[in-house]
């Protein structure tokens, strides 16, 4: 079984090179190749899990190794594949779900002309995220890292034409590129460490470093999982890049790219088990990250901008599960499947509800789309449940999981991060149920647009439909199959480790808990948008309210301290460079030059001149010769 686990790979790898060199040809069909191609990579991931499944917990890695990529003395990079329960997780999940957006693309993308471009990237995008979670070593990791920012970048800007596409695609690319300096500082420092960034070897021999080193390479790969999962401070980017097409919102915000970093900190789980500090880091990171991302949701009335706040919440929470440690990484791989269900439905909905109104994503000019959109209607709203985590639903067994180890941390701690989750999950219900109501209920509010056409709206294809209603039945039942029986637990405990930790509440009240801030939310949203019309122009808002729609003004922030703060540090050196720098080497310069003008006026071409010189010269060397003797 080993031999197949380089075909998971190569089956997307395959696509991407036919499709993006194959040519026009291509055209009529390439869709359909990029989708067979991507459902075979999962057909090969179902039997390898099957495989998995009939093996002690003990047995349950393979490797297969490929080839030695740098043999040299001292350093030496393998290109091996590792599958265990952890990386299983995600084959299964970027596959399945990729392979659905791959479906519902066939449909959303069917009058784009370059429609085989945009499935090569799409199996790109699948190749790098599955290099990415199979690497046996930090290197090859980073290999499928930079695979996934270059695919990003180019779905992102798909849409090349439109300015604010290009715009988008330059600043994810661009902030990404912070974030993966810090993994490759990480990976510098654990081979000037360990010697090696092969997985076992680091992993098995943290103990033989300083908890200082530990503590550096600890935060150079949580700067690097802020960069891909979009979490403060690196999270400017997310919001943008719904410029792309939505099946890229769907792949990048549900099932890969901005799970990236969550992989990356339980997969290096021993690290930070090691560096205290940096796990203290990681909670705040992701705790500030949970509550940034849904305040920003409760204000966007693009709807793609809106759930793209809620992934950064979403994954806030995945992180700071992660940086509770044994205590909480399990938990943040349940919601991070969960999520991928849901979320990949709630953005796939979306784009099904722009596809019957013109494109449109401002939710002020929707209403009352429930009776001409049944099916996206009942899986939007499946999704809709399952995320704010209504009782049964994925959701509810994740996110409460999530919030109860929270407070299992113990202490002031525990009590702070707990109640961030927990007031994560009131501002939750508030904005999801906001998008629900706006989209689907009252009445219409769409009006002709500046040409006179108006939008006629009506349920999408079945190749649209169906991924949708296959992502629907994941988020109502995946978190029960999962959480019932600790059935997750059990499978990933072996890879993770799992602690209890010590919590001050028990589990029933944490759930009470949950479903108090639920219905909180969820009634303060329809007394604000069920019960009053929804107005046409949004109102002024408060301070809050105003400073949301500008994403907390994140952007305001990065260009004031770097962007600015950038320019000012360019000038500092340019002055130094001119003044100090230059003035060194000009005033050399121009010594030099002053001292050999002085001195050529000694070589005049004269015979009578020199005859002087060195009669001078002469009665010099006489007379101090004489005087040395006298004395």
């Amino acid at each position: 079984m080993e031999n197949l686990i380089a075909l998971l790979v190569a089956a997307p790898l395959l696509g991407a090179v036919v499709l993006l060199c194959g040519g026009r040809r291509l055209d009529a069909v390439g869709h359909w190749i990029g989708t067979i191609l991507s459902s075979a990579s999962f057909v090969i991931g179902v039997v390898l899990f099957t495989d998995l499944l009939g093996k002690n917990a003990e047995h349950r890695t393979l490797m297969q190794h490929l080839w030695t990529w740098v043999p040299v003395e001292g350093f030496q990079a393998d290109v091996t594949f590792r599958l265990d329960q952890l990386s299983m997780t995600f084959v299964l999940l970027i596959t399945g779900v990729g392979s659905l957006i791959h479906l519902y693309s066939v449909g959303y993308m069917e009058h784009d002309e370059r429609r085989r471009r945009f499935f090569g990237y799409l199996n790109l995008f699948l190749a790098a995220m599955l290099i990415l979670v199979l690497a046996d070593n930090y290197l090859l990791l980073y290999v499928g890292w930079e695979g996934v920012g270059l695919a990003s970048y180019l779905l992102i800007g798909f849409w090349q034409h439109k300015p604010s596409a290009a715009t988008a695609a330059k600043k994810a690319f661009l902030v990404n590129r912070v974030g993966d300096m810090g993994l490759s500082i990480a990976i510098m420092l654990m081979f000037t460490t360990f010697g090696t960034f092969a997985f076992g070897p680091v992993l098995s021999h943290v103990g033989d470093a300083s908890e200082g080193k530990l503590t550096g390479i600890a935060l150079m790969l949580l700067l690097a999982a802020c960069g891909k999962s979009a979490q403060v401070p690196l999270q400017s980017w997310l919001g943008d890049a719904m410029e792309g097409p939505t099946p890229v919102s769907a792949l990048i915000h549900a099932a890969t790219m901005v799970t990236a970093g969550v992989y990356l900190i339980v997969r290096s789980g021993a690290i930070f088990n090691a560096a205290p500090d940096a796990q203290l880091v990681v909670t705040v990171v992701g705790a500030v990250t949970l509550l940034f991302g849904a305040i920003v949701g409760c204000a966007k009335d693009d709807i793609k901008k809106a759930l793209a706040g809620s992934t950064m919440s979403q994954i806030g929470y995945m992180v700071l599960a992660a940086g509770l440690g044994p205590i909480g990484y399990v938990f943040a791989i349940m919601h991070l499947v969960t999520h991928g269900f849901f979320k990949a439905g709630l953005f796939l909905g979306a784009g099904s509800v722009m596809h019957g109104m013109n494109d449109e994503v401002d939710m002020r000019k929707y209403g009352g789309l429930r009776k001409y959109m049944p099916v996206t209607f009942i899986t939007f709203g499946l999704g809709y449940l399952a995320i704010i985590g209504f009782p049964g639903l994925s959701g509810f067994f994740s996110k409460d999981k999530i919030i109860e180890a929270a407070f299992a941390k113990g202490g002031t701690e525990g009590w702070i991060l707990g109640g961030a989750a927990l007031l994560g999950a009131a501002i939750t219900a508030f904005y999801m149920t906001r998008v629900m109501l706006m989209t689907f209920f009252g009445e219409k509010r769409w009006q002709p647009d500046e040409n006179g056409n108006e939008p006629h709206p009506h349920e999408s294809p079945k190749t649209m439909t169906i991924p949708m209603i296959v992502l629907a039945f994941g988020s109502v039942f995946a978190g029960g199959f999962f959480g019932i029986g600790d059935r997750f637990l059990h499978w990933l405990e072996p890879i993770t480790g799992h602690e209890e930790g010590n919590s001050p509440v028990s589990a029933l009240t944490v759930t009470l808990a949950t479903m108090v801030v639920l219905v909180i939310g969820v009634g303060i949203a329809w007394a604000q948008y069920g019960r009053k019309p929804v107005p046409a122009v949004a109102p002024r808002g408060s301070l809050l309210t105003r400073a949301a729609r500008r994403d907390l003004l994140q952007d305001d922030f990065n260009h004031v301290v770097l962007v600015r703060g950038g320019e000012h540090l360019t000038r500092s050196l340019v002055y130094v460079d001119h003044t100090l720098v230059d003035g060194v080497v000009n005033g050399t310069a121009a010594s030099m030059g002053g001292l050999s003008g002085r001195l050529r006026k000694l070589q005049n071409g004269y015979a009578r001149s020199y005859a002087v010189s060195m009669f001078g010269g002469a009665a010099i060397l006489v007379a101090a010769t004489l005087l040395m003797r006298a004395v």
